[in-house]
């Protein structure tokens, strides 16, 4: 098999897409709603993370609440602005084909979770926390894979580029100095 960049990076994003809707597929059956549509809690590491199944239909950390008709719009615009400026990434390098791979498959999932007309939100259900002495928690709000995959993405492009500039700037450097 000839892996062309497109490919690999197509490739990464159906493995991501896949894992985070088995895992949430999961998660509902596992954590599904009960009476009531309260939904249950599994303590993994008490006072540090649990699972928990919380619909999301905003952003991230439920900002945007209650747009989700809106988020999906905007999803899909940076889907297509994502694909259709690609090669202004650093696609030659598996890093960045990778980074990029991430991030699609991230958004697909979400997006998926969007438009499904029997979820019509975004399943979280990875929860880090702490107890506070009152007893209440204090935490991270809750996520999922595909969130994970577009947060490491994004954080791979940012130190790529990072780097891309460091080295334009020590050739530039280089190129400068008398022989």
């Amino acid at each position: 098999m000839n892996w062309t960049p497109n490919r690999r990076m197509a490739v990464i994003a159906i493995v991501i897409f896949a894992a985070d809707q088995l895992a949430k597929y999961l998660a509902l059956q596992y954590l599904g709603p009960v009476q009531g549509g309260m939904s249950r809690e599994h303590v993994v590491v008490d006072g540090f993370f649990k699972l928990v199944l919380w619909g999301n239909t905003g952003a991230a950390w439920s900002l945007f609440h209650d747009s989700n008709e809106a988020l999906a719009i905007v999803s899909l615009l940076a889907l297509l602005a994502l694909f259709i400026w690609r090669h202004k990434f650093d696609t030659s390098t598996l890093l960045g084909q990778c980074s990029l791979g991430l991030i699609f498959g991230g958004i697909i999932g979400n997006l998926f979770d969007r438009l499904d007309p029997h979820r019509a939100q975004v399943i979280d259900f990875l929860r880090f926390y702490l107890h506070k002495r009152s007893g209440d928690e204090v935490g991270f709000p809750a996520f999922n894979i595909a969130d994970s995959a577009i947060c490491v993405g994004v954080g791979l492009l940012i130190i790529l580029s990072w780097k891309r500039e460091s080295e334009m700037k020590n050739a530039q450097v280089a190129g400068a100095t008398p022989q």
